[in-house]
């Protein structure tokens, strides 16, 4: 095993300035995206709440309510950065971004 500089069980890592680093931003989005497929998958199911006579659907899914392991300043960062739109009830939605690699 590797040494770290963080604890395995720390997902939350600060820069020195309080932002919060771009690791910590990259393994929420990735839990939100986690949280989302699992939740369309399971509305698109027929176990998922469908009527039991139809083969399921596409899930009309669009926003979920964000993994609590991220405090709500870590979504309230991304939607600075554009990466995330959370409605009034706090569900938050993906914001689709280009696909440029030479933006960050």
């Amino acid at each position: 095993m590797e040494p770290r500089d963080h604890e395995p069980g720390n997902i939350i890592e600060r820069n020195p300035d309080g932002t919060f680093t771009k690791e910590t931003l990259q393994r929420a989005v990735k839990a939100l995206k986690k949280r989302m497929k699992v939740t369309r998958l399971d509305d698109e199911s027929k176990i998922g709440g469908h009527d039991g006579m139809t083969r399921g659907g596409l899930s009309g899914i669009v926003a979920v309510r964000p993994p609590n392991q991220y405090p709500p300043e870590v979504w309230q960062a991304l939607e600075a950065k554009g990466r995330v739109r959370i409605d009034r009830h706090g569900l938050v939605e993906l914001v689709e971004q280009p696909n440029n690699p030479s933006s960050s």
